[in-house]
């Protein structure tokens, strides 16, 4: 693509707000070519955190396309312990077909160098999973449940403690993330602690595991056991407030555990997107945030 300028992500004002702008076109046409991560969006003050974020930590992993002085792609990627995720992909309808996607992550992928394991949430978009398949990646088909929550099926005899967690927490966070996904979040869950509305812990003799719930969204869920998983799920559920419509994704096969709690209580399962992993099965009970994996 003649005229085309790649340069990496800074953390400015402008550059965030570019991307945002980006993934926004690329989100609106996204049966089209490779979009950004799965709808809804997040929030615009989380989006452009998230830029500013991965442009600090893995400045080699994010790069924008440039040409005729219009942002024309963007690929954000991140490295932690070995474990290198794309967590955002998107090229402008006008600009598709013509290699900007494989240039973007043939860059990214450099950032990736050393890393033995790989993970991914991608969209449904043909060209979103071909370029990650070409990447090495496994897709596995993924699931999300959607709905307003049934109170009457959230009963739980609440043998396992779950309680409000903080940063006092990030010890047991990064523990439980090692042991599911090979890596911890490390400075990942700083910044989800300071955008989502509530951070739910378990730690019991029985293993520990946390949850990440925003408004109607569980935003990112591990554990050591399916117990524990089903109990910060049902937890955080309980807690989306009423005439709110509740949101869990990345649901792979291997998370019967969260699909069987969202039939329980009323949730609607339907087919979106894929998890891709290299080098590692999908990691479980886990449910990834698709920002940060």
């Amino acid at each position: 693509m003649g005229g085309m300028i790649l340069r990496q992500v800074r953390d400015t004002a402008e550059d965030a707000e570019a991307v945002r702008e980006l993934s926004s076109a690329a989100r609106a046409e996204s049966d089209g070519g490779p979009a950004a991560a799965a709808a809804p969006p997040w929030p615009a003050p989380l989006e452009l955190a998230r830029t500013r974020h991965l442009a600090r930590t893995d400045p080699g992993g994010c790069w924008l396309a440039w040409t005729g002085g219009e942002t024309v792609g963007v690929v954000l990627s991140l490295r932690r312990e070995g474990l290198w995720m794309p967590s955002l992909f998107a090229v402008r309808p006008s600009a598709r077909g013509k290699g900007v996607g494989r240039l973007l992550l043939e860059r990214a992928a450099a950032h990736a160098r050393g890393c033995l394991r790989g993970m991914v949430c991608s969209s449904s978009a043909p060209a979103a999973a071909r370029r990650y398949r070409l990447a090495g990646f496994t897709l596995h088909p993924a699931m999300r449940l959607s709905g307003r929550v049934d109170r009457a099926g959230l009963t739980d005899p609440g043998d396992i403690p779950v309680h409000p967690g903080n940063a006092t927490h990030l010890h047991l966070l990064d523990s439980v993330d090692r042991r599911l996904r090979g890596s911890a979040h490390g400075p990942d869950h700083e910044l989800m602690l300071g955008h989502f509305e509530e951070l739910l812990v378990a730690d019991a003799l029985a293993g520990s595991g946390y949850c990440y719930r925003d408004g109607g969204s569980v935003r990112l869920l591990a554990a050591t056991s399916k117990r524990i998983a089903a109990r910060l799920l049902r937890e955080a559920l309980a807690r989306v407030p009423e005439g709110v419509e509740a949101r869990v994704e990345h649901l792979t096969a291997e998370q019967e555990w969260a699909l069987d709690v969202g039939l329980e209580v009323g949730l609607t399962p339907e087919t979106g997107g894929f998890v891709g992993v290299r080098g590692m099965r999908p990691p479980s009970p886990y449910l990834p945030s698709g920002a940060f994996l």
